[in-house]
């Protein structure tokens, strides 16, 4: 039997960590994270910049998928959609994700970003499934 693989903080994406988003929970499907919205993660207008609400929304939607990969899979975005229903002010927001449906080559992952017990983003993503010796690093 295969075995599926699993996600934790260390294996978390540089990208993502650098910005300080954390893995809480990552397992059957599922996912959350949290993410300290300072200073820096702000836009002009003092909140959090749409483009780190998306960067939250896609890799805590990723990790999820993850959860339900063999080892031999890899995952990448085809497509994801987010709406912002309330903007994200300082202090600390909470993803959760949730893969609606695992195929063969595709997956549906569903996410919700909230503040303070509000929702301030919903997400919808699209991810290619594949073999990971499909990808090859050509340097």
């Amino acid at each position: 039997m295969k075995k599926k693989q699993t996600v934790d903080q260390d294996t978390f994406d540089p990208f993502s960590r650098s910005l300080g988003l954390v893995i809480s929970s990552c397992e059957d499907g599922s996912s959350r994270c949290y993410l300290e919205v300072n200073e820096n993660l702000l836009n002009r207008h003092g909140t959090l910049h749409g483009g780190i609400t998306y960067v939250v929304a896609d890799t805590a939607m990723g990790a999820a998928l993850y959860t339900c990969l063999y080892e031999d899979e890899l995952c990448a975005t085809i497509n994801c959609q987010i709406i912002y229903v309330k903007p994200a002010k300082r202090g600390m927001i909470t993803c959760n994700s949730r893969v609606i449906n695992r195929g063969k080559m595709l997956g549906m992952v569903e996410s919700e970003i909230i503040q303070n017990d509000v929702t301030v983003a919903k997400a919808f993503g699209t991810y290619s499934i594949f073999k990971s010796d499909q990808y090859k690093d050509k340097d």
